[in-house]
């Protein structure tokens, strides 16, 4: 904290503990605060610009006007320290912890199994608490809203919502004890709600009485001076306004959501910031006869309740603004931003995308300002927006007027969004009229965009031409073409999306109009049937979450005591849920402890001219720069590049040098003032085209070839060619890289503390970058929170880095990654370009197949060939070929190399092959799960590759998963849907999967572990996998429990190293639990060999008796296990091999709607069948499948990675990239373990798990892609059209192309810069 003279004490509360901070630096966010300052670690850095929740904490305050405790949820991440004075903040360690006390929500969502990787756990729990404090029995609907905040990576959000849900008042838990009669648990449930612990309201901390009087105590000013930032709180409205007189620059902050942004991620620094929490009259709430007079200091969340109860009391006539304004309020970010952001600050920001500003402005709301010099009203109009009558110097907003509508006064809200909450919207709009009174003649009008200019826009004179119109078809007609001349985008405007902007202003126009048409009652004349008309303008059905999970109970005869095949709740699940799991930065301060933070290339391609870091160093706080020269090793990470770039740099985000320092935040601005010149190289190789003419792949390029296509080809009926692209996909785990490095002072020995899938990579890059033999560096893993793959090579150059900087100053170094940087440096799942030319018959059985697959790469080989060839490998799906040409390619770019990712290729060539099965069906005119039937494997199936197997299960899953979904019911009566919708539009689809574990290469399936049983009967187990959130550890106890035949209380896993088990094999390939869990049971079937002559000898005595009596035998109660692994082999000469040991089968059936006007649409339901063989634990595995899913549904529909045409990343952060959040959850989500499945190749018939349903995420990219073919075949558009992944409202949108897409312009390709490229094509 600072250390400056003359600030006031800084006085708030944590957990019930009183806080004094006499240097408070309003630099400082609450969220390091914590976390550092008060070592309170539960609550996480996720992105740290509160688009994600994982720092999610509750606020408790007194209202200034009403004087009522007031409990909100807020990121900690943009809170400034200084805006807590007088607060009171709860973090999940003051609701409950393990050892004394947990609170129930904590523990009803670790038990529902909703605490995978456990990162998102504490903001989740917190979300949650906060809710219940406000209202002890929310619904569904409530719960829901209040989670739209909080990302989750790994769960898919089901499990999650099941545990939340016994909190509903709806819930059986929650009703009186005469209705609570709880039906008798007649099939397997993966949690016991009978178990739960009741929710206490008596038992919560109180609000400080100490802070009570604090506000009772005479009003006066606080500051607070910081080395860069003083900080004023003034207490009165004229202290207010002589401050803004003074510094009439200095930003106004209340829930800092738009200028702790700037801070954090522009750099942006204001030497005095004003913060008005306490002036009364900026939180004024008041009627009179022109509207609601709302306080500019009120928060989104609070105007939200004060509109909802003038809706309930007011006449409808009255409301029609209140309502159109809750309409957006509901989508409006997350519930953490809406309590923390005011309503001031989001009209006075202008912002390009307010969702608020629209309406107020068309809804004719009214600004109230006051300065030192008097006070005055403007209208929230277009002169307001474009600076015409902008705020003067001195000015602040008091309270924005919103007026009362009017009989005959239509008003209209409209938002389009990668997402339905939590997402800056694409386009949005405000529209008014005002209708003459016994007329359809206009009387007045107003539209406003947002998201097409920098701020909100007005077509003002689209409006003006309007007036005296009549409401009808020919008034339309002329605003469509007013509106196209007057709402103007550049082909090059930022952000994109260019034709898809331009056709929303017309098809939300198109909506207003119907709506109003609707109002007034008039016919609606077109030569579209009105009927069908009007579902332009409903909303898509809301239901309450259904989910149905099957599984196979545990055998009845199974011992009570034996785990296996039982939803045993996440070993580390309640310690998740509480803060207290330990991740890497949440490890305690080290002595002496140094942070690393990067300067990286800004450019793609070129030769580095010169470094200066004299400024850098001269920075408050800096150590050292390190560089290329203090590498003691060869200055290069195997596949990776170099550690340290010098001369050359061949992607944006390159490691060029490093500063250390005695902060993460002097390390970074130091870091950024670091003065790097280049001179531009050609070639700049981006997309894949590049690749291709420039001739940039990385070798080997592989191949099989499979029959004869060519002879193939002639005996076909038809022939079919086609080209498909798939995006990237960020792997967004929760816990960015991290790494904490500890020089141990002798022997030039380490101890690396990394999150990542493989210690083992890390531990030999250290070495070999410091030039240190392998046995002086000791990598640890705890836990990880998330990783997808991400983490088996990028970790080694983070801990590479922060090792040579260890060396160098010879003292801790701890790296953090910001989110951001994350995304920027390690890149993610490869894009895929693919190429096809099928022969096919007009029964649509596939006869013979060419396909080319190009995967852009990035600048270095990473693990690209090894996802080459599982994609080639793999790409067959569940089809039977039986002619096939396919060859891959990785393509050298310069890009950040792309590495591995869940699926590993799968999900890329398994999508090409699925769009090849649809095109067939299109073609042929036949249904595409007919086509899909007949080209699946049957009986005894023979792969491309020449691998025999029994498809019988995958037939089973099929078969299954059709009549569990009702499929051939559900298309009748989508076929119905769609022919009285002719804007909205329903589709279904049902996808096969076959799926092989595990790598090519037999070196990778090896495993070891090694097992200890101490004295007193308790055991230790060590293994080479890795707890990434998928169960593994808890499922080596349950392994360990039945091996040994004891309690898994008895069992403990503290983590994995290198110093218990050497040379281990990365996490992932989902076949970790196959490997490991045989590598444990050998090793516990060795000592049970050794204890077995005592039990004998003494079958009455307990375990401890039997190991004491080992042990005085001299007998070694510690074992090493080892599992060789598979027998695999790939002869790519032959084109034969046998790849894999089994097969995973599975289905999924998924059914969508969409708006056809948007490109919007709404996951309503699915339902898979895995074939999984007997599931060691069905909680967790459930929960894998279903959060693959999830995963796979962001990767096809919604996660969309941007380049500039130079090769800078756009979709840096939460804000801009977007994964699944709650609201996109299918809304009835079933999933089946296939029963009766045995499966002989591993250990207790189980299979893995981990990643085949990312694939089965494509059900709904075709469910989207049948509804798109619904709304082209009655437009009368070509039927054969291909929807690249991922499906977004763009693609959506544009593909289902109406009238009014064709009125928009058009700009020629090579007539303008493009913002951004596509790296697939």
């Amino acid at each position: 904290m600072s250390s400056n003279q003359g600030s006031d004490e800084l006085i708030f509360y944590v957990n019930g503990k009183k806080i004094v901070e006499r240097n408070a630096d309003p630099e400082v966010f609450l969220l390091p605060y914590l976390r550092k300052n008060l070592r309170l670690t539960g609550t996480k850095y996720g992105c740290g610009g509160g688009s994600c929740g994982a720092c999610t904490i509750m606020v408790s305050t007194i209202h200034p006007v009403s004087k009522k405790i007031l409990h909100y949820p807020a990121t900690a991440c943009l809170l400034p320290l200084c805006s807590l004075h007088g607060m009171a903040v709860t973090t999940t360690e003051g609701i409950g912890n393990s050892e004394t006390r947990l609170h129930p929500v904590q523990e009803r969502l670790a038990k529902a199994h909703g605490s995978q990787c456990g990162f998102c756990s504490p903001g989740m729990v917190m979300s949650m608490y906060s809710l219940l404090r406000n209202n002890p029995e929310p619904t569904i609907q409530e719960i829901m809203a209040y989670l739209s905040g909080n990302l989750c990576r790994c769960t898919g959000y089901r499990p999650i919502l099941d545990g939340f849900k016994t909190f509903d008042k709806a819930c059986c838990l929650n009703k009186r004890d005469e209705e609570n009669k709880l039906p008798e648990m007649t099939s397997p449930k993966l949690f016991n709600e009978r178990e739960l612990l009741p929710l206490d309201s008596t038992q919560e901390l109180i609000f400080p009485p100490e802070l009570m009087l604090m506000l009772k105590s005479p009003k006066k000013m606080t500051t607070f001076h910081g080395q860069r930032i003083t900080w004023y709180s003034p207490s009165t409205l004229a202290e207010l306004l002589e401050l803004k007189s003074k510094y009439p620059k200095a930003p106004l902050v209340v829930g800092n959501t738009n200028v702790g942004i700037q801070m954090k991620f522009e750099g942006v620094i204001f030497p005095v910031i004003i913060s008005p929490l306490r002036i009364t009259d900026l939180y004024i709430v008041a009627s009179n006869d022109q509207g609601i007079l709302i306080g500019g200091a009120v928060s989104l969340s609070q105007v939200k309740q004060i509109l909802l109860d003038n809706v309930s009391k007011l006449p409808k006539d009255k409301t029609k603004i209140f309502k159109t304004l809750l309409q957006q309020l509901s989508t409006l970010a997350g519930e953490q931003i809406r309590s923390m952001a005011s309503l001031g600050g989001h009209v006075i920001s202008k912002g390009a995308t307010s969702d608020l500003n629209p309406v107020l402005a068309a809804g004719g709301a009214m600004l109230n300002l006051a300065s030192k010099g008097g006070s005055r009203t403007i209208p929230l109009n277009d002169a307001f927006f474009t600076g015409a009558s902008a705020l003067k110097p001195g000015e602040v907003l008091l309270s924005v007027l919103i007026p009362y509508s009017k009989k005959r006064q239509f008003v209209s809200a409209f938002r389009q969004a990668q997402r339905e909450e939590n997402a800056f919207a694409i386009v949005n709009a405000g529209m008014q009229v005002q209708i003459n009174d016994g007329t359809d003649v206009i009387k007045e009008i107003a539209i406003f965009y947002g998201g097409i200019g920098p701020t909100t826009l007005s077509a003002k004179n689209t409006c003006l031409a309007l007036i005296g119109r009549h409401w009808d078809d020919e008034m339309l007609a002329e605003a469509n073409r007013q509106i196209l001349n007057e709402i103007t985008i550049s082909p090059s405007a930022t952000e994109g999306k260019v034709e898809y902007r331009r056709s929303l202003t017309v098809s939300f126009l198109f909506k207003f109009y119907l709506e109003v048409q609707q109002n007034l009652d008039k016919p609606i004349k077109s030569s579209v049937k009105a009927s069908e008309h009007l579902s332009a303008i409903k909303s898509f059905e809301t239901k309450v979450p259904k989910t149905i999970q099957i599984f196979q109970e545990a055998n009845a005869k199974q011992p009570g005591q034996d785990p296996v095949g039982r939803p045993i709740v996440h070993q580390s699940g309640i310690k998740q849920a509480t803060g207290e799991a330990v991740y890497i930065d949440d490890m305690p301060p080290v002595d002496q402890e140094l942070f690393l933070a990067f300067a990286t290339s800004t450019k793609a391609h070129a030769k580095i001219v010169s470094i200066d870091a004299s400024e850098a160093l001269k920075s408050p706080g800096v150590v050292d720069i390190i560089r290329a020269k203090d590498v003691p090793g060869p200055n290069d990470i195997s596949g990776q590049g170099p550690l340290f770039s010098e001369e050359e740099v061949v992607c944006v985000g390159e490691i060029i040098c490093a500063v250390v320092a005695d902060t993460p935040e002097h390390a970074r601005r130091a870091a950024a003032i670091i003065k790097i010149s280049y001179k531009d190289q050609a070639p700049l190789i981006l997309t894949v085209e590049d690749a291709i003419k420039h001739n940039s792949f990385f070798e080997p390029s592989k191949q099989i070839l499979h029959g004869n296509v060519e002879e193939a080809f002639k005996m076909a009926d038809q022939i079919l060619e086609g080209e498909v692209h798939i995006g990237g996909q960020e792997q967004f785990y929760m816990e960015t890289n991290s790494v904490l490095v500890v020089p141990k002072g002798e022997d030039n020995e380490f101890d690396i503390y990394v999150s990542t899938q493989d210690p083992t990579t890390a531990q030999l890059s250290v070495a070999a970058i410091l030039d240190v033999p392998s046995n002086r560096i000791m990598s640890h893993v705890k836990r990880v929170g998330g990783a997808f793959g991400g983490k088996i090579t990028k970790p080694g150059i983070f801990a590479s880095a922060a090792a040579v900087a260890a060396l160098k100053t010879k003292r801790p170094i701890r790296c953090v990654l910001e989110r951001n940087e994350d995304m920027l440096m390690t890149a993610g799942r490869h894009p895929f370009k693919g190429i096809y030319k099928v022969g096919f018959m007009n029964d649509g059985k596939i006869v013979g197949a060419d396909v080319s697959f190009y995967a852009n790469a990035g600048c270095s080989p990473d693990e690209s060939i090894l996802v080459i060839i599982v994609a080639l490998l793999k790409m067959d799906n569940a089809y039977s070929f039986p002619n096939l040409n396919c060859r891959g390619k990785a393509c050298k770019t310069n890009l950040p190399s792309n590495t591995a990712f869940r699926g590993f290729g799968f999900p890329q060539t398994g999508l090409i092959t699925e769009t090849i099965m649809d095109a067939v069906a299109t073609k042929c005119g036949l249904p595409p799960d007919q086509v899909r039937e007949k080209n699946m494997y049957k009986d005894i199936g023979r792969t491309h590759y020449k691998q025999e197997f029994d498809s019988t299960n995958l037939m089973r899953c099929w078969n299954e998963c059709l009549e569990k979904s009702s499929y051939t019911k559900r298309r009748s009566q989508i076929q119905k849907f769609n022919k009285d919708n002719y804007w909205k539009k329903k589709g279904i689809a049902i996808i096969p999967l076959k799926f092989t574990v595990g790598f090519v290469e037999k070196v990778y399936h090896q495993a070891s572990a090694l097992v200890h049983i101490y004295r007193d009967g308790k055991v230790l187990v060590s293994h080479g996998g890795v707890e990434l959130g998928q169960g593994l550890h808890t499922k080596i106890t349950q392994i360990a429990s039945r091996e040994l035949k004891i309690p898994m209380s008895y069992i403990h896993i503290s983590g994995t190293s290198t110093v218990s088990v050497p040379n281990s094999i990365p996490t992932g390939g989902t076949f970790s639990t196959d490997v490991y869990g045989l590598a444990v049971k050998y090793a516990c079937e060795t000592l049970w060999g050794r204890l077995e002559p005592f039990v004998k000898n003494n079958p009455n005595g307990k375990w401890e008796d039997w190991v004491v009596a080992a042990f005085s035998q001299r007998l070694s109660l510690s074992a090493t296990g080892h599992y060789r692994g598979y027998d695999t082999e790939m002869d790519w000469e032959k084109g034969e091999g046998h790849i894999a040991p089994y097969y995973i089968f599975g289905a999924a059936c998924s059914e969508i709607e969409l708006d056809c006007l948007t490109g919007g649409h709404k996951n309503l339901r699915t339902d898979m069948v895995l074939d999984i063989g007997e599931s060691i634990n069905p909680g967790i595995d459930i929960g894998q499948i279903e959060g693959a899913f999830t995963q796979g549904l962001g990767l096809y529909t919604m996660e969309e990675l941007y380049y500039s045409p130079q090769g800078d990343m756009y979709t840096l952060g939460p804000d801009k990239y977007k994964i699944p959040a709650v609201c996109d959850v299918p809304t009835e989500f079933n999933v089946s373990l296939l029963a009766s499945s045995k499966n002989p190749y591993t250990i207790y018939s189980s299979k893995g798990v981990g990643e085949p349903a990312v694939f089965l995420g494509s059900s709904i990219l075709f469910a989207i892609k049948d509804a798109v073919d619904s709304a082209r075949a009655e437009r009368g558009v070509p039927k054969i059209f291909t929807l690249n992944s991922p499906v977004t409202p763009e693609k959506i949108r544009m593909a289902c192309e109406d009238h009014l897409t064709k009125m928009i312009p058009r700009d020629k390709a090579g007539t303008f810069a493009p913002w951004s490229v596509d790296v697939t094509k």
